[in-house]
């Protein structure tokens, strides 16, 4: 327990500590939120766009930390030989990939905060009540387990290189498919069917449903979700490589 907090620790330190990790964490996402509340680049089902936006973008933000900036930074750690090191510890693949999980969360609580109050400056109209915010908090949760699994999995088995371009390229796929911007109903049926079988799909549609319409998850949102999180980091544990 002591070295799974201590590993916790670190790793908040360390993503607080990067410039180019704060970029994709919260500089980009706070300007997707602010371009596609303003500009008519894409239609929403909703009258304000905020209403729309602020939902996906909150999933944007799991996204970009448990998956993508995630994935990144362990892989290089592992190119390095970090966590070789950290291998003749008592910390072990599974503590290493809680703990990372554990700092991820932390991270993204600082997201949600900021991004929450960006939107509000917005006029954003969340919906949902008291039922609706249990609800928004289980999503998240869930949705970054099954991110950061992922993310962990391609780190544990790629080289850095291949885990950084691999890692991009899903950021940018899974943005414009998985109802974050676009909504998923001008999306073909193929496409929408996959996405919300999905982390980051299924995630979106969880929080536009809840924060958007005022409505819960579908059972179908809530069984991926589940899934995700708890296969993605067991998979990511069992075939997580040191070096």
């Amino acid at each position: 327990m002591k070295a799974w907090w201590a590993q916790t620790r670190a790793e908040v330190r360390m993503t607080m500590s990067r410039g180019e990790t704060l970029l994709l964490t919260v500089g980009i996402p706070v300007l997707l939120l602010v371009f596609f509340s303003m500009a008519h680049v894409v239609a929403t089902p909703t009258k304000s766009r905020v209403d729309f936006v602020a939902p996906g973008i909150l999933a944007l933000c799991v996204l970009s930390t448990s998956l993508v900036a995630l994935s990144i930074a362990t892989g290089f750690e592992r190119s390095f030989g970090v966590l070789r090191r950290l291998y003749v510890t008592p910390l072990g693949p599974r503590r290493l990939v809680g703990a990372k999980i554990s700092g991820v969360l932390v991270t993204e609580v600082i997201q949600v905060a900021v991004l929450g109050a960006v939107a509000l400056a917005l006029k954003w109209h969340p919906r949902g009540g008291t039922v609706g915010a249990a609800e928004v908090v289980s999503v998240l949760i869930l949705g970054s387990a099954g991110c950061a699994g992922i993310g962990l999995a391609l780190a544990g088995r790629l080289r850095a290189e291949v885990n950084l371009a691999a890692s991009n390229g899903l950021y940018l796929v899974l943005l414009l498919v998985s109802g974050i911007v676009v909504p998923l109903s001008t999306l073909p049926t193929i496409v929408r069917r996959v996405a919300v079988g999905l982390p980051p799909g299924a995630m979106a549609e969880g929080l536009h449903r809840v924060l958007g319409q005022g409505l819960s998850p579908t059972g179908t949102d809530w069984l991926v979700l589940a899934l995700w999180a708890v296969l993605a980091p067991l998979a990511a544990a069992r075939t997580f490589r040191f070096d």
